[in-house]
């Protein structure tokens, strides 16, 4: 395969920093758009042109990519990480129509029906989240997205990703206040009554599915989610991380989720609006285009995972006291 031109519009996030790996890996020149900051967790690889810009102010982009000069920067792909609102997409649409091969979208998998009428999930499962702003507005932009594709052609391909993790990213409700509480031999608060089916995909497997729709033309205009085959229940998740932190008796309380949203309203939205309801996905498009695509780290080891590196960055071990008196009120609700 011919290497190709592709921009990454944030790179170093939880997502993109393994696909911008992945892609250089697998032969591409690839460039990242973004304001100059490094990540010292994340770091770009060596190979990586850095575009210093803020996607949010055009004309700093504009003059990045040399926008009204006679050899303006053009990219085969361009992976926008950094768009949530229509407004964000429009920008994008100004910025880079006609001067590029393929615009892929990072929309979410929180779009799709919630709760799903049945499962798994596919592509074709409508897109409609009563509870969550986020994934209205993701919605909104792939909206955007197709009546562009459709009134003009605009090559925009749309990827959905679950819950993908790295290193660094503790997905239960309270991160490292519920490690913390384990440890501490503290009662740990788990959504519902934890056998709902959660599907978490690891960025690295993300990036092999996600690299590969990247040029390739039966990709374009159209809608992929990538979410990797393993879908534990809550209890796993809770209790694999409870094995790695060395704590695998900690008590678990199983609470319903509109009563934690009752208690911590800023819980609610990721709650009720995804974490509550069990998803699985059939991942058969992609895997159509992209057959090397699969789940080869299960979270057991991505537990082990995180808390190795919890462990090494003590300074990241960071207990959050609103959450943890939020437990604590919780865990102080008469249950019957």
């Amino acid at each position: 395969m011919t290497g190709k031109r592709i921009l990454f519009i944030g790179g170093s996030g939880v997502i993109s920093s393994a696909c911008v790996a992945r892609a250089v890996a697998q032969g591409h020149e690839v460039s990242v758009l973004n304001r100059g900051a490094s990540s010292s967790i994340r770091p770009l690889p060596d190979e990586v042109r850095t575009i210093v810009a803020d996607i949010r102010e055009p004309d700093s982009v504009r003059a990045a990519l040399g926008h009204g000069t006679g050899s303006p920067q053009e990219f085969d792909v361009v992976c926008e990480f950094l768009a949530f609102t229509p407004e964000h997409v429009r920008t994008d649409l100004e910025l880079l129509e006609g001067r590029i091969g393929q615009y892929v979208f990072i929309s979410s998998a929180s779009a799709y029906q919630t709760p799903p009428s049945r499962l798994p999930v596919t592509e074709s499962t409508p897109l409609v989240n009563p509870f969550w702003q986020y994934s209205r507005d993701k919605i909104a932009c792939e909206d955007l997205l197709i009546g562009a594709l459709r009134e003009r052609g605009f090559p925009a391909t749309i990827v959905r990703p679950s819950h993908t993790y790295d290193r660094t990213l503790l997905p239960t409700t309270g991160g490292w206040t519920d490690i913390a509480r384990m440890r501490a031999g503290k009662p740990v608060v788990v959504h519902g009554d934890g056998t709902s089916l959660w599907t978490i995909t690891h960025h690295t497997d993300f990036a092999v599915a996600f690299v590969g729709l990247l040029g390739n033309p039966f990709a374009v205009g159209d809608t992929f989610h990538i979410t990797g085959d393993h879908a534990p229940t809550w209890n796993q998740v809770y209790g694999w991380l409870a094995d790695a932190a060395g704590a695998p008796d900690a008590e678990f309380v199983h609470v319903a989720s509109d009563t934690i949203a009752a208690v911590h309203p800023e819980w609610g939205p990721g709650l009720l609006g995804d974490k509550s309801h069990s998803m699985v996905f059939d991942n058969a498009k992609v895997k159509a285009l992209v057959p090397e695509f699969a789940t080869t780290i299960t979270f057991d080891e991505g537990a082990r995972e995180i808390i190795a590196f919890y462990d090494a960055h003590p300074d990241l071990q960071l207990v959050d006291p609103v959450a943890d008196d939020a437990f604590e009120r919780i865990l102080a609700l008469p249950r019957g």
